[in-house]
């Protein structure tokens, strides 16, 4: 079978190298001239190293992350600390793997060399993808600089702006949450040493929050920060902003988040919008994986995580299921469906949780984060996304198994 992936991202890279390891005639179609993701980290807990270390890149992997000890809670004016839950060698003891925060084009790296061992002409870069078109037999991809590839079926990884979904399923409708997020890397180096401790960091405040975390062997640190603003509605990664903005969105905050955000050399912003689950993945020949099926808010730490596993679990079903794509991609959504439904709305879940206006009380604060960050609160929010393993979830071609409505 011939697959072609539509975007070279986390999930699409992910995909990739699972059908290659498997057998697959496998081409990526990148629109970037270059491939590189942007600058920033991401988390990946046990669920998602899983799937790197069998992908064969547990080396290629911890030769570049971070590490943490675990997590922590702080208030946002007065800098009081909860512990949220231990990681490093207790995260290995309890599901196996590692918790790691990696820089995004480090992990983007680490999967186009496993790709490239296997295939070193997978990748093709500089293609746009502008159209789709399909028939009994196959999938013509159309791009933007008039050429065509053709292909047993299409995989749109293509993120938050998909153009295969929206050929498949027409223009979605996101709604502003009312939401902002900033995000920076800093070099350590430019940080006081109380900031190198390697423990990810959120602190929770009436309107914002704040998240900070080591990155490249501690040698960066990942600063996002989200708050509560109407006045800007631009969804890309790529607008840069300032400090000066950055820090009037913080006033009152700790000196800690003030230095944080002086250490930036440049902010860049971005409006968070709210999209519902799809009720539909797939059309004919072609499915979808990722943002471009299920973007989520980032208050869960998995939005790269599901990539990942949506790649794995889809190159399983796909081996699985020799010559059927229908059944492949049913078994594929039949599984996939319900847990990334239930991270989106989890995700949005915690932007209550973590502006909540209780915040703002010192009389308060404290009663409202020991209830809700209470350890079997806790645990029950987390336990259940690293336990999740994709490299053996049910893949077979059970068609009494019903996809789930997300009506």
């Amino acid at each position: 079978m011939k697959i072609s992936v539509v975007g070279g991202g986390i999930g699409g890279l992910t995909a990739a190298l699972g059908l290659l390891r498997r057998g697959f005639d496998v081409q990526v179609f990148e629109q970037a001239q270059e491939l590189r993701e942007v600058g920033a980290g991401v988390q990946i807990s046990a669920n998602g190293t899983r799937i790197l270390f069998e992908l064969g890149l547990e080396k290629e992997i911890m030769s570049v992350a971070s590490e943490p000890g675990g997590k922590q809670i702080r208030l946002w004016n007065t800098g009081k600390t909860w512990k949220l839950f231990d990681l490093g060698p207790l995260s290995v003891a309890q599901y196996g793997f590692p918790y790691i925060t990696i820089h995004r084009n480090d992990l983007h790296q680490a999967l186009a060399v496993g790709i490239r061992r296997i295939a070193p002409d997978a990748i093709k870069l500089g293609m746009k993808c502008v159209g789709i078109d399909q028939t009994s037999r196959d999938v013509k991809l159309h791009f933007a600089d008039g050429a065509k590839a053709t292909s047993d079926i299409a995989i749109g990884a293509d993120g938050v702006h998909s153009v295969v979904r929206e050929v498949l399923f027409g223009a979605d409708k996101p709604t502003f949450t009312g939401i902002v997020a900033w995000r920076g890397v800093i070099d350590t180096k430019r940080l006081p040493e109380r900031f190198h401790r390697p423990v990810g960091t959120n602190w929770i405040g009436p309107g914002g929050h704040v998240i900070h975390y080591l990155l490249r062997r501690g040698e960066l640190m990942n600063y996002v920060s989200v708050v509560e603003r109407t006045d800007w509605q631009v969804e890309s990664w790529s607008v840069a902003g300032t400090v000066e903005e950055c820090l009037a969105d913080y006033q009152g905050w700790h000196e800690d988040v003030h230095t944080l955000i002086k250490s930036i050399d440049t902010p860049y912003k971005w409006a968070l919008m709210l999209r519902q689950p799809m009720k539909e993945w797939t059309q004919g020949r072609a499915t979808l994986l990722g943002d471009a099926c299920h973007p989520t808010l980032p208050f869960l730490a998995q939005g790269a995580v599901m990539a990942i596993e949506d790649g794995l679990v889809l190159a399983r079903a796909l081996a699985a299921n020799p010559g059927d794509h229908d059944a492949a991609f049913h078994s594929y959504e039949a599984e996939r469906k319900e847990r990334t439904t239930k991270i989106v709305k989890g995700a949005e879940a915690n932007l209550g949780r973590f502006h909540n206006p209780a915040l703002s009380d010192p009389a308060l604060a404290e009663t409202y984060v020991n209830s809700e960050w209470e350890e079997s609160k806790v645990r029950q929010r987390y336990e259940w996304l690293f336990t999740y393993d994709a490299t053996s979830v049910p893949v077979s071609p059970d068609r009494s198994r019903p996809l789930m409505s997300t009506a």
